[in-house]
């Protein structure tokens, strides 16, 4: 991991590049994710501070178990944010809600992405993502089908194998059949994409136990769902990370991701997305932050946000 020189260390922390009326936000979950959705907002990308006194806005409802982990928001067409989440550890389906304000919800229902396959195990951390091209969305989320993948079937955490599936749709109504997203034979959870210069970037976890990796990688296309190069190596050195969020600001692409070992968030940031350098030693989380996603709001919302604060 290469670091800064140390003159360059001296100067001021390198903000981002949003216009004065944008703030950053960071959807969150805490403990197992039972109490639900946590808010974070930061203006420079290093210091988060928590929104309504670090309490829950959403509270969970969907699924048998009703947690709400991995939570990952959007902003779509219309000002419109849609977030997706896991609801179970052992559960086939996924969360989803909208809102226009982020206080006020849509009422929660359950996506049955993986109910066709009689042997499915789970559908963890889903993420929700904006295609500019296709003018649809596509939720990716990873699951262990037993005996689909016997050549990695032992090299993950106890039964789990995973790999990513998706579903798109444009309405949250309708949605396509569920579909292999990415297999490169590994065992993977935790795929965000992003999209930049005609590309498609795909950060995701190598979730492979024997031998560990544990770690963060980066994969690109030019088309969404198929022809992804072969994956990077790891991106955030030798921590155990999961959950990576990626932004792009000014001249970095930033990624947030959960140091889960360490119980406390990490950062990497670069200009190519080729040399990473650690910056996790420089950015604060609201004690006990479990990963979820980062996006920009109009500072407006930010300001009703706040107000939650101050009702306390």
């Amino acid at each position: 991991m290469k670091n800064l020189p140390v003159l360059l260390l001296m100067l001021p922390l390198l903000t981002f590049s949003q216009s004065t009326d944008e703030v950053l936000l960071f959807s969150y979950f805490m403990n197992n994710g039972e109490d639900g959705l946590h808010l974070a907002y930061s203006e420079k990308g290093y210091e988060w501070k928590s929104l309504n006194a670090n309490q829950s806005i959403v509270k969970p409802t969907a699924g048998k178990d009703q947690l709400m982990r991995d939570p990952c928001i959007i902003r779509g067409p219309g000002g419109i944010f849609h977030m997706v989440w896991t609801v179970s550890w052992n559960e086939k389906v996924i969360g989803y809600a909208s809102s226009k304000d982020l206080i006020h919800w849509s009422e929660q229902k359950e996506i049955p992405v993986m109910t066709h396959e009689k042997e499915a195990l789970n559908c963890w951390a889903p993420e929700v993502f904006f295609d500019p091209k296709s003018k649809a969305f596509i939720i990716l989320w990873s699951t262990t089908i037993p005996g689909r993948f016997p050549k990695t079937e032992k090299t993950g955490d106890s039964k789990y194998n995973h790999r990513m599936y998706y579903v798109t749709t444009k309405d949250f109504k309708k949605f396509s059949k569920t579909r292999l997203f990415f297999d490169q034979g590994f065992n993977v959870i935790d795929g965000t994409l992003a999209f930049e210069n005609d590309r498609y970037l795909l950060f995701l976890k190598d979730e492979t136990r024997h031998p560990p990796q544990k770690n963060i990688r980066l994969t690109q296309s030019k088309n969404l769902k198929r022809g992804y190069s072969a994956v990077s190596l790891p991106i955030t050195g030798s921590y155990w990370a999961e959950g990576p969020t990626a932004i792009k600001n000014g001249e970095y692409w930033w990624v947030y991701f959960d140091q889960y070992r360490l119980k406390k968030m990490g950062a990497i940031r670069s200009k190519d997305l080729i040399h990473w350098e650690d910056i996790s030693d420089r950015v604060e989380f609201p004690e006990g932050t479990r990963h979820g996603s980062v996006f920009k709001v109009k500072r407006t919302v930010l300001d009703q946000l706040q107000k939650l604060d101050s009702e306390k």
